[in-house]
């Protein structure tokens, strides 16, 4: 059967916000909401949007080298570099050069760069940009190889958020659960109350998408 995804108002961004509301399961957790960042991380006129709002949060305040793009978020990535670059005269990155570059994944999902990438991210400053941060792991995972690989991580933003802080950092977002989705839930299946409560999983979801049962 396939899933329902459904355009949810925000008054408080431009960008709207594609969900589907159920039983879903990721690699992680268990969660009632399915939010759909296809489009965005992948339509130019979001993309260009999502980057212009992150973007400001950064652009007088951050030095970025680099910005480490995960969940499939390089064409954000692309825009918010050129944000951060041609900002005008105010911006702390004004006229330099960001690299955008994203990680290959091991078997046991730990974040590898060759050697080519490598110093895009050794001893720079670096942004990390995900789709959406609801357990942190992965994000975690970027933090751990940024530091491996002898780089600083600077800040972590998303698109989609159910935190405000991630490993000590805090989380900039367009959409946070504080003022949308407030029932959203993630849990670790062992604990999920649909599974409890006899609800079959709907789907199986991550950031290449959704297949439903």
């Amino acid at each position: 059967m396939a899933i329902k995804v459904i355009e949810f108002p925000n008054p408080n961004s431009s960008l709207p916000l594609r969900v589907a509301k159920g039983h879903f399961a990721t690699s992680h957790s268990h969660i009632n909401y399915y939010v759909d960042l296809t489009m965005t991380k992948h339509r130019l006129s979001e993309a260009k949007e999502a980057a212009r709002q992150l973007a400001s949060h950064y652009q007088t305040n951050t030095i970025i080298d680099t910005i480490l793009c995960l969940d499939g978020t390089e064409v954000v990535g692309a825009c918010m570099a050129r944000e951060l670059t041609e900002g005008g005269l105010h911006t702390i990155n004004n006229l330099s050069t960001i690299n955008v570059v994203t990680p290959e994944h091991t078997t046991g999902s730990q974040l590898l760069f060759r050697e080519n990438i490598m110093p895009m991210i050794e001893g720079q400053h670096v942004l990390i940009l995900a789709a959406s941060i609801t357990t942190g792991y992965t994000v975690q995972g970027g933090i751990e190889a940024i530091e491996y690989y002898g780089g600083t991580t600077v800040g972590v933003c998303s698109i989609f958020a159910s935190m405000d802080e991630c490993c000590g950092y805090p989380v900039t977002s367009i959409f946070n659960t504080k003022h949308v989705l407030y029932d959203y839930m993630t849990k670790p299946y062992n604990e999920c109350p649909l599974c409890k409560g006899g609800f079959k999983v709907d789907a199986i979801v991550n950031t290449y998408g959704i297949s439903s049962f």
